[in-house]
This record gives structure tokens, sequence and C-alpha cells, in this order.
């Protein structure tokens, strides 16, 4: 049995997908659901990272699982290698972050780097994934392409090295299922060295639709930011964006053919697949050519979006930041960077 936390996310629904077919899984999440995915060995099971009881009944009969946490304080890791241990399960994938290899000492990184310990002293096996900014994250652009077409970012002329998320997972699932990945960290990043005004350009071409890009300056990404994120989450990523715009982030990573079988995926290829998720994307045209009517749009797979509150301690209180996730899986937490939070995966 493999266990995967954060299964309706980015790259947990992915490696949920992937393994579904030929594996035994167990999809974890708070609350009862619909599974994100379907096959004749998927099962699932409602656990908290907050309740120990909780994640020992998840644990229960697992040989591997694949880890994903979001939270910049709680010691969600911790307490779920505690239980992984105490379930004797055998070998743990954890989705970590680039960021953690370039010079800088922000508040996201740290904790990262923190997390990082904890998995190598956990006395499991393991295995740490450090993917760059997901394509993904131009998905928090699909508002604002339906409003006027027009997108932004900070230093939006400087590159980054975006990474498909489906790459992402298929070196999960092989990490889970096959020998050879223990010990190993991997560092993935795409195949291209784009800009986000690269990235709105390509974006425009596959939909049909060319995109305006403005530029932010940095007090404008302050304020948009402290709409999202507490103040220090807002800071950690301001420093992560100029140390991109300064050339302190380190692009290459391990080659992801000889990992997942296959090329690595390309950003116009990932937008092609996913044109559907966008306002202006072939799945938003009528048949008859033209576009839907102008009004509020839903995010990608036509579902209403979510919001969920969230608490962070920052000096010394407790705050509430709302974020906005798609039901698709996609999620405008602080997850995952690049044009809408350049600093790349915290």
């Amino acid at each position: 049995m493999i266990l995967v936390t954060g299964a309706t996310g980015t790259v947990g629904r992915e490696v949920a997908r992937q393994l579904a077919a030929d594996h035994a899984v167990r999809l974890m999440s708070r609350s009862p659901a619909r599974p994100a995915v379907s096959g004749p060995r998927v099962e699932t099971a409602v656990a908290d990272f907050t309740r120990p009881g909780s994640l020992a009944r998840a644990l229960s009969g697992v040989r591997a699982a694949f880890l994903v946490t979001s939270h910049p304080v709680e010691p969600h890791d911790e307490r779920f290698l505690e239980a992984a241990a105490a379930a004797g399960v055998g070998h743990v994938v954890k989705l970590s972050a680039a960021v953690v290899e370039d010079d800088t000492d922000d508040f996201l990184t740290l904790r990262q780097r923190a997390m990082e310990d904890e998995v190598r002293s956990c006395g499991l096996a393991w295995t740490l994934l450090r993917p760059r900014a997901f394509m993904s994250n131009t998905l928090s652009w699909a508002g604002c392409i339906e409003r006027d077409g027009t997108v932004g970012a900070l230093y939006g002329t400087t590159c980054n090295a975006p990474v498909d998320p489906r790459d992402v997972a298929r070196v999960a699932v092989r990490a889970l299922t096959e020998r050879g990945h223990t010990g190993r960290t991997y560092t993935l990043v795409g195949p291209e060295r784009l800009s986000a005004r690269e990235q709105a350009h390509i974006l425009g071409d596959v939909l049909g639709r060319p995109l305006r890009f403005t530029e932010w300056t940095v007090q404008e990404a302050r304020e948009r930011w402290a709409h999202r994120y507490p103040p220090p989450v807002v800071e950690a990523l301001l420093t992560r964006a100029a140390l991109q715009a300064g050339g302190g982030k380190t692009l290459r990573g391990d080659a992801l053919a000889p990992l997942t079988g296959r090329a690595a995926g390309t950003f116009r290829g990932w937008a092609h697949d996913h044109a559907h998720c966008f306002p202006c994307g072939p799945a938003a045209r009528r048949p008859g050519g033209g576009t839907r009517s102008p009004g509020p749009a839903p995010p990608c797979g036509g579902r209403s979006p979510v919001l969920r509150t969230h608490r962070y301690v920052s000096a010394g209180r407790t705050e509430r930041r709302r974020t906005l996730r798609c039901d698709a899986g996609r999620r405008s937490g602080i997850t995952s960077g690049g044009p809408a939070a350049p600093g790349g995966r915290w």
C-alpha cells in the first residue's frame, strides 16, 4: 500500500493518478470526499496532520508514502514522520523545493531546510524532490485573462526553469515503486529558461489571444501578496524574487529523461494540454466560433473556487489568511511559486 498526501493538489493528484492503475493506493484527506482519482485498488483515509491518531490509522499497512505539506509554521512533517516510523513505513518521498539550494535565508527557505533535516533524520528510507517553479502556477492568471487579457509579475523579464508538475509526479512514482532512490535528492527543473513575460507570450499564442504583460513594482507585488499571505511570507517571496532577478537562483538540475523515461515537458506542451483551464482556451469557446459571454467564470474544469482559511503565527500573534483553491487541483496558496509568487516552491 502506498499513501499519497496532498492528493487533491498540483503534484499529489498526478502522483495518485499515475499510481492508481497498477498499485494499491490510499489517498489521505482531511474530510470525507470523492477520491481525487479512481481505480480498482484506490481507497481513502480521513486524517489530519494535527491529529496523531488519525495519522496512525491512515498509515496502517503502508509501505511507502508521498509527503506534501504546506503550512510554514505547524510541525506537520514532524508529526507525519513520527507516525510513519511508528507504523513501520519503509520509505518516504518528500516534496521539497529547489530554493533550499539557493543563497537565501528567508523565512520560508529556512523552514523548508528544517523540513528536509527532519526527513533525513527520521530513521526511515527517504527521497527528496526539489522542483523549481511549476508551470501550472500560470493558472493564477486565469481570472486576469478573462477580465482584460492582462497578466503581470514582479521582475517579469528574469528567467526561471519552470517544470511540468506531471514530470515531478513521474519521478515521485518511480521513487515510490522502484529500487535505487533511497537517500537521493533530485533537483527537478524544466528544459527551458523562461521569464514570466515569455510564458505569457507562449500562453497567449496557445490560447489564440495575445496577452498584455505588465511589470509589477516591488510595492505593487507586496500589496497584491498581502491580500493572500501573512507578512513573513510576503517578505520571503519578495526576497526570493529579488534573488532570481539578481541571477542568484541555480537553474540546473538532474536530467529528467533518465528519471521519467521520457523527455521533459515544455511549457508550450503544458499550456496546450491545459488550455481548457483558461477562459479563452478551446473549452471556453462556443461551437459557432465565438467566446462565451463575459461574467464570472469558474476556474479550470468548470468548478467553483473554494476559499480556505489558514492560520499562521507571526510576531507572537495568530493571523488568518484566505487562499483560493481550485478543486481541479491547483492552489494559489504558498506551496508553489512562479508568475504569481516567483520564489519557487517553498
